[in-house]
């Protein structure tokens, strides 16, 4: 007899179909989220860190404004944000494996999702692209004055390179990422010391960063039609070398293509994948809005890099999830065929989307919290305020001090 599919769940209920694949999907997300956060427990060396983890994602995913370490901590439940720091900061774990385990629970999501949609003949393209925050201050890894698509203009703050991996019609999700560190951050010693950037660390462009994160990814097994990326990739002749040396057509903005021998060639299918650049763009917009990859306040090359793979596993649980579910929670009626065609009584309702997935996976995460919980955090941020305050206004008046004296 045929088995249900793996999503398959039993839901009593009065409520429409559309709402019933609402409760599906809900318990679709939560169990993605198990998948995914079991898989990455071979990437912590302890128990202790990879619980946290699972807190600080069940937090990226919550209703929280804000997601940094004092609220994910008090919405992990913790008394202080000490053990989310040590998470971010000290604890042993391997943030680019846990990466690779991320990524590949996102291929093989988005390619089951396109085999039950029949979808399968799609393209598959690895979009490069870079995203930024802003940041205060010279102490954080990477940060600069440079060009913030982010802000629309040069700021302060720091950049990293992105590769999504993009399913035509199917769905899309971060599979990739590293931080672009200026060449004199790692050549200044002190600074190295002090932006915890690793004693290995050599300085690379973005275009070489994308180099990388493609090797990484080819050897997880992922395969593409087309790599996509803008003028800032098509002007690195490394990366164009090194896409053309491993058989791997491209869509750069370059004059013209060094598409390989064999690779079907039209104009229309090299603008359908310049064309699938653009959900990178979207998966930046979840990351940042839905799960706080542009929230992070930590200053180390390692936390912050711990913060991006960490978002990029609750981005991958949604993605995933949206895509497995999308046909199921689409009612659309027909597009209209005439100007003058009169509106349907019932429009229905589009597929579930990553942010709306979130939220459902917020709620079935929601927990309860002792009375006194709310209580000591504030008394917590104030007295941290306090004591933060106080030693501002020392370091003012050894300042002032200082300028007397050189009077």
């Amino acid at each position: 007899m045929a088995q249900p599919p793996d999503d398959h769940a039993c839901v009593k209920t009065t409520k429409s179909e559309a709402a019933a694949a609402v409760s599906i999907g809900a318990g679709l997300a939560d169990r993605k989220r198990i998948e995914l956060l079991g898989a990455l427990r071979s990437c912590f060396v302890r128990t202790g860190p990879w619980l946290q983890a699972r807190k600080y994602v069940a937090a990226l995913v919550s209703e929280l404004p804000e997601r940094n370490g004092w609220t994910i901590a008090q919405h992990a439940g913790d008394r202080s944000p000490d053990r989310t720091q040590r998470l971010l900061n000290r604890a042993a774990w391997d943030a680019f494996a846990a990466m690779s385990e991320i990524r590949r629970f996102a291929v093989a999501g988005l390619e089951e999702a396109a085999r039950r949609g029949g979808r399968r003949g799609g393209l598959v393209i690895g979009a490069i692209d870079e995203t930024g925050q802003e940041k205060a201050g010279e102490a954080t890894a990477g940060v600069k004055r440079q060009y913030l698509g982010c802000a629309g203009r040069v700021a302060n703050g720091i950049n990293t390179v992105h590769l999504s991996y993009v399913r035509e019609k199917t769905g899309h999700a971060l599979a990739g990422a590293r931080q672009w560190i200026p060449a004199e951050h790692i050549e200044d010693p002190v600074k190295s010391l002090v932006m915890g950037l690793p004693l290995d660390l050599r300085f690379r462009t973005k275009g070489q960063l994308a180099i990388d994160i493609c090797t990484d990814a080819y050897a997880d097994g992922l395969t593409f039609d087309f790599v996509c990326g803008d003028e800032v990739y098509g002007s690195c002749t490394q990366l164009r070398q090194f896409l053309e040396i491993s058989g791997q057509a491209y869509v750069l903005r370059v004059a013209s293509s060094y598409v390989p021998e064999g690779q079907m060639l039209t104009k229309t299918r090299l603008i359908r994948a310049a064309g699938l650049r653009w959900p990178a763009e979207e998966d930046f917009e979840f990351g940042k809005d839905c799960f706080g990859l542009d929230q992070c306040q930590a200053r180390l090359y390692t936390a912050i890099l711990r913060h991006v793979v960490l978002v990029m596993a609750a981005l991958a649980i949604c993605a995933v999830t949206a895509a497995l579910i999308r046909d199921r929670t689409d009612t659309q009626v027909a597009p209209p065929v005439r100007p003058d065609q009169p509106p349907p009584a019932e429009p229905g309702m589009i597929p579930l989307t990553i942010p709306e997935i979130r939220r459902l996976l917020a709620a079935a995460l929601l927990r309860l919290y002792p009375p006194a919980h709310a209580g000591h955090w504030l008394d917590w941020r104030r007295r941290h305020q306090a004591r933060s305050r106080w030693f501002h206004q020392r370091a003012r008046l050894a300042k002032d001090a200082e300028i007397a004296l050189v009077r």
